[in-house]
């Protein structure tokens, strides 16, 4: 799943439960929720494989992701500090995932593994087009309930 949605959901979860230590629990836990969806993602292998002179491009995408999702809940959101404390618990376990791929340790590799068992498996085929369509609609349903 990409950035821009996790971040979506954590705000969208934050501004509507009114709890906010449950709330950011919530935002925390959904992105390992939309990970076990079928989804589509970019590409960072250079990142992966620790290619740092090629990996600009996967920097980029990933600034780029970002971006798009704390643009939407600027965009979106009547009380934008709320929603992007929210946006960026929800993106964490992506960020521990990251952190890893460039100072790995044990409890970071943990954070991975377990992140990993959540994940819609990259083996498993769908219609490629169900990955992109189904992000489109959680998409939608976090301007909603950002609105």
């Amino acid at each position: 799943m990409i950035l821009a949605i996790h971040f979506l959901i954590g705000a969208a979860i934050v501004l509507k439960i009114k709890f906010l230590p449950l709330a950011l629990i919530l935002a925390f836990l959904s992105h390992y929720l939309l990970d076990t969806l079928p989804h589509w993602e970019y590409s960072i292998e250079n990142i992966k494989q620790k290619k740092w002179k090629n990996s600009f491009k996967d920097f980029l995408k990933i600034a780029l992701d970002l971006s798009l999702g704390v643009f939407l809940v600027f965009l979106f959101s009547e009380k934008f500090f709320l929603a992007l404390i929210g946006g960026l618990i929800a993106v964490l376990p992506d960020a521990f995932v990251f952190l890893n791929l460039i100072f790995s340790n044990k409890l970071l590799e943990i954070g991975r593994v377990f992140h990993q068992k959540f994940h819609f498996p990259e083996d498993k085929k769908i219609f490629p087009l169900w990955g992109i369509f189904s992000q489109i609609i959680i998409i939608s349903l976090a301007i909603f309930f950002l609105l």
